[in-house]
């Protein structure tokens, strides 16, 4: 069994599905709430689109999103359809999701995760979502990338929005 078997496959905690539709609102009508933004991309079965906050990443000048709790539907909706709208309060974006394979993505989850493990608070909250800690090797973040898919975020202008996005 893998490392990333063996500790199982994340789940979103249960308060995240009550905390969404407020913090979509938040975000949706322009008030900071950190580096989240909104995501829609289009439901893989119903084609409908489907908004879900998400934090954004930036780094070395690139951007990407990350999936905290794994595979989870917005992570299987862009491997169907990768055109996306990111947006925040009036400002929307058509991007391509581009999904990064983990040996990549684990550098990039060490850059970004790196300065939080660093201290108690932080380690405790990385910690919560991802198996690392201040002495991780890029080999355990490269398996942390296996179970929390990433995807970096490219201009798309001639893109097709998700409907009714």
């Amino acid at each position: 069994m893998s490392n990333s078997q063996a500790m199982g496959t994340p789940s979103v905690p249960s308060l995240i599905p009550l905390l969404n539709p407020l913090i979509r609102r938040l975000i949706g009508a322009g008030l900071p709430f950190g580096p989240n933004v909104l995501l829609t991309v289009r439901g893989r079965t119903s084609g409908l689109p489907r908004t879900f906050p998400i934090a954004l990443l930036e780094l070395g000048g690139r951007r990407y999103i990350q999936s905290p709790f794994g595979e989870v539907d917005w992570v299987r909706n862009l491997r169907a359809d990768p055109a996306a709208v990111v947006s925040r309060g009036e400002r929307r974006e058509v991007v391509l999701a581009v999904e990064v394979p983990p040996q990549t993505a684990g550098p990039l989850f060490r850059d970004a995760l790196a300065p939080y493990v660093r201290w108690r608070i932080g380690a405790a909250m990385v910690g919560r979502f991802f198996h690392v800690d201040r002495d991780a090797t890029i080999d355990d973040y490269i398996v942390e990338a296996q179970r929390h898919p990433m995807f970096e975020l490219l201009a798309a202008p001639g893109a097709m929005a998700p409907s009714g996005s």
